[in-house]
């Protein structure tokens, strides 16, 4: 969903974990395809995933703990507008220097993000 939304500059990292869905080639074949590198591979071929490891932290923390979730819909949608309307337009990261993902994208590209 986020290449053809954000049309992320070639060489932008991938921050995934350890998952098998993260390590597989296919997933690996279709991010090199389109310019992307992938922060993991195999075992002990990561750059750097600390950023990752705190993004699920933090969405643990701030959303799926607090309620069950009814359906995998109901969570999948939760997550969509956690991820859209929270983290991404109003929740400030320090390793962005104190901005919202968007702010600094913009900042930093001058590209404005889809709407």
């Amino acid at each position: 969903m986020a290449i053809p939304t954000r049309s992320p500059l070639s060489d932008t990292v991938i921050h995934s974990d350890h998952g098998v869905q993260f390590t597989s080639w296919t997933f690996t074949r279709r991010a090199k395809e389109s310019g992307l590198l992938p922060s993991t591979g195999s075992i002990g071929d990561c750059h750097d995933n600390a950023m990752i490891e705190s993004f699920w932290g933090r969405v643990q923390t701030e959303l799926p703990d607090r309620r069950r979730w009814r359906t995998r819909l109901e969570l999948a949608n939760a997550l969509f507008e956690y991820l859209e309307m929270f983290h991404n337009r109003r929740r400030r990261h320090t390793a962005l220097g104190m901005l919202t993902p968007i702010e600094y994208e913009l900042r930093h590209t001058g590209i404005a993000p889809a709407a």
